[in-house]
């Protein structure tokens, strides 16, 4: 052991000794902060005495209890704070620090070492920090410069000076493995260690690993909108990720976890990804998928169909006769020029078009559906269109009124009386006589009047038709909707220029579905702006911050409606369109049209071209199987060359992957994917390899990501990686349209250490260039 290294091994030491100074310390306060919390909560009631006899008694007894609840509050609050604290260093126990620039400030003749690690450290004193959190404005040093010349942002300006040294650690359990001097942003040796590691079931932060490229995207703080465009494997998820524990150290005194969503593919990488900011001392921001939100605004009309569904009748339905009707729906109904048609058949509604429902009671209408049409088109017509309908909504609660006095007098009133029971009789008489004011001792001296029970009795009969006429349910939405597709030459009037050419088939497809209260996936969004746009947007202005993973499956119709949805966020969306397997995006190639959310001015793009997840020749070949795959640069790690076995029937290729992820398991691979095409593929499959012990079919209902063999449709492997993938089927047959290149490239980059392909028959084409090229071993 060198010198140097011996003497950095005592630095360890010596911090170490401070962490479990500062747990102990820790353990002993967050263990009284609980006692006390707990004796608070006991003993509550026997600190506040309870008078509420004249004023000055009541004040002296708000005032206790208002005190007991800040004590109680106060604890609460320091227990948290100190156990948050507590999970950190126990984390910082196992790898204090990963990272040490030496530093010389502009006006300085003094170098300062600064060491890095996943949060600050003080030293007894708390004037000399012993570790900088990897967020502090000066480590931005070790991520993006080499030595020399160098600068970093505080919030009192910039701060410039010369980068003499840096310095990279591997420390685990208090023991200095190696050390590195090094002129590069992160030593390959490190990167090639952490990279070189299997899989696990979640993913890891990444902050002693982080790129320059990367940084600029955690540290990104200007306009609304940052698009990060990246291979496969370049890290954009978990650049992501910690550029939201990064916000959260800047801004903590404005910003906290709940006001920051991050919007998933599905819940299996919502899983993946849920221990990212736990493992950097911060609080999971909220996580949901666009599914699960249109489920919730929309499942109590709709039988809704969700995204994988609708992918999966894309993959799997070619030779259904609507096949090509369906695709043409789909990708018109997620482009901006149907969220214009839209805005624009709402537009028309003021003058004619709005559709409602009868205020029906006991058989009969108080007021019919043509009548509240009447009055919509023919009152309070200069007034903005939602007041329209609040004015609209206050006339038919005086109807309903209007209703009540004339049924109260009518004989079903008193039968209905007479049935009551003794109980319900009792409930009534008790709500009339304090409604008149009579307490409770004093009740029984109340004489009701018939009249009046006659007037409880109905009013609790329209309690229902008065709460339907409060949340606008006397608009017929789904019939103002299914106009939009009733007669298909009409869309000329909300929409110039082109429409597909399929529209009349698509109008009867779609409102077949309509009379079935179901939703096409592609009509979900569409019609929930149209809802929102009669009722009044329901927009969320507490939520400073969303992020939107894979974001080339989103449509332009659907990030319109995030925007509206969130008026207060900024927006970061990550996606790759070599991954863009949704059907409505087979004619995109960018995220050009994102530029118009906000404007360019407001709108940020960077490029991650390096891929890191898989070995060299796992991307070479990949790389090879889009266009444009010659920007996408592999870091060079070595690994086996990919693998393409053809075989002869369905049974020789079950016995060869049977055999082959025996082998995997047997050479220490712990995560191994059978990748399919589709979720029916991958039931098959599922059923005719159970002869692998302990093999798990994922689908799109699946919780958590596992470990082990699994079987996967591809569109739910994005955004996961695994140590080994084999192809199930990547023959022509399965892969022979031009539109499932993407899809195939998907499942091949989720390879990290190993790949493999079969084929039953003839490859697909896919695979033919490759094959002639030898960067693929068959």
């Amino acid at each position: 052991m060198s010198p140097e290294h011996q003497q950095e091994q005592k630095r360890v030491d010596s911090v170490m000794g401070a962490i479990t100074g500062e747990i102990n310390r820790l353990e002993e306060e967050t263990a009284k902060r609980k006692d006390e919390v707990v004796h608070i909560r006991k003993h509550f009631w026997d600190e506040v005495k309870v008078n509420t006899e004249t004023f000055d008694d009541y004040l002296e007894t708000i005032i206790g209890l208002r005190q007991e609840a800040q004590a109680l509050s106060v604890n609460i609050s320091s227990h948290k704070h100190a156990s948050k604290r507590l999970a950190t260093l126990r984390r910082m126990r196992e790898n204090p620090y990963f990272g040490r620039i030496d530093f010389i400030e502009e006006g300085d003749s003094t170098k300062e070492q600064i060491y890095i690690g996943i949060s600050s450290l003080s030293d007894a004193t708390g004037e000399n920090f012993l570790i900088y959190d990897w967020r502090a404005p000066i480590s931005s040093v070790y991520y993006d410069f080499q030595p020399g010349l160098a600068k970093y942002e505080t919030p009192g300006g910039q701060v410039k000076g010369i980068l003499v040294k840096k310095w990279q650690y591997l420390i685990r359990d208090g023991v200095l493995q190696s050390m590195f001097d090094t002129s590069l942003t992160i030593g390959d040796e490190i990167l090639q260690q952490v990279l070189g590691k299997g899989t696990d079931k979640q993913m890891h932060n990444i902050v002693a690993t982080i790129q320059q490229e990367q940084n600029r995207i955690i540290r990104h703080d200007k306009g609304r909108l940052l698009i990060v465009h990246g291979a496969a494997g370049s890290g954009k998820t978990s650049a992501a990720l910690q550029r939201i524990a990064y916000l959260l150290y800047k801004y903590r005194d404005r910003l906290n976890a709940d006001q920051i969503i991050l919007f998933s593919p599905n819940s299996m990488f919502s899983s993946y990804v849920s221990n990212v900011l736990p493992e950097l001392g911060e609080e999971n921001m909220q996580q949901v998928t666009f599914q699960e939100y249109l489920d919730h605004r929309l499942s109590e009309e709709f039988q809704v169909e969700n995204p994988y569904e609708q992918l999966e009748y894309v993959l799997t339905a070619a030779n259904s006769p609507s096949y090509k009707s369906r695709l043409a729906s789909i990708r018109f109904k997620a482009s901006t020029r149907f969220f214009e048609a839209i805005q624009s058949y709402r537009k028309s509604l003021e003058l004619s078009g709005m559709l409602f429902k009868d205020i029906p009671f006991r058989g009969k209408p108080i007021v019919t559906a043509q009548q509240i049409a009447e009055r919509f088109y023919s009152h309070d017509t200069s007034l903005r269109f939602h007041n329209r309908l609040e004015k609209l909504k206050d006339w038919l609660m005086e109807k309903i009124a209007e209703a009540q006095r004339l049924e109260s007098t009518k004989p079903w009133v008193q039968e209905e009386i007479e049935l009551l029971s003794n109980a319900a009789y009792y409930k009534a008489h008790v709500y009339l006589a304090e409604k008149r004011g009579f307490k409770r001792e004093s009740i029984k001296d109340y004489e009701m009047e018939p009249k009046a029970l006659a007037r409880l009795m109905v009013h609790q009969k329209l309690k229902p038709l008065r709460k339907r006429v409060r949340s606008f349910r006397f608009i017929d939405l789904k019939g103002i909707y299914k106009q939009l597709f009733a007669d298909p030459l009409k869309i000329k009037q909300w929409r110039e220029g082109e429409i597909p050419d399929d529209w009349a088939v698509i109008c009867q497809s779609t409102l077949k579905m309509l009379d079935e209260d179901k939703l096409f996936y592609e009509d979900a969004t569409p019609f929930l702006l149209l809802k929102e746009q009669i009722l009044g947007f329901q927009t969320n202005s507490s939520i400073k911050h969303i992020v939107v993973d894979e974001a080339q499956d989103y449509s332009p119709f659907q990030f319109e409606f995030l925007k509206r949805l969130f008026p207060a966020a900024r927006m970061t969306v990550l996606g790759d369109f070599n991954q863009a397997i949704f059907a409505h995006a087979n004619e995109r190639v960018d995220f050009d049209t994102l530029t118009n959310l906000y404007g360019p001015d407001e709108t940020d793009l960077i490029n991650l071209a390096r891929s890191y997840r898989s070995t060299k020749p796992i991307i070479e070949f990949t790389r090879r199987l889009v266009p444009n795959g010659e920007k996408i640069i592999p870091f060079e790690r070595n690994g086996a060359q990919p693998e393409m076995k053809q075989v002869i029937d369905h049974a020789e290729l079950h016995s060869c992957i049977a055999a082959k992820a025996t082998e995997l398991r047997s050479l220490g691979f712990k995560s191994i994917a059978i990748i399919c095409k589709s979720a029916e593929e991958s039931k098959s499959a599922y059923e005719s390899l159970g002869s692998i012990g302990e093999l798990k079919l994922l689908k799109s209902s699946s919780i958590e990501y596992e470990q082990g063999v699994v079987v996967v449709p591809s569109y739910l492997s994005k955004g996961i990686e695994f140590d080994a993938v084999i192809i199930y089927d990547a023959s022509e047959h399965v892969y022979g349209d031009e539109s499932l290149r993407r899809v195939f490239y998907t499942a091949c980059t989720r390879a990290m250490h190993y790949l493999q392909l079969y084929s039953v028959g003839k490859p697909s084409q896919f695979l033919q260039n490759v094959l002639r090229e030898g960067f693929i071993h068959a």
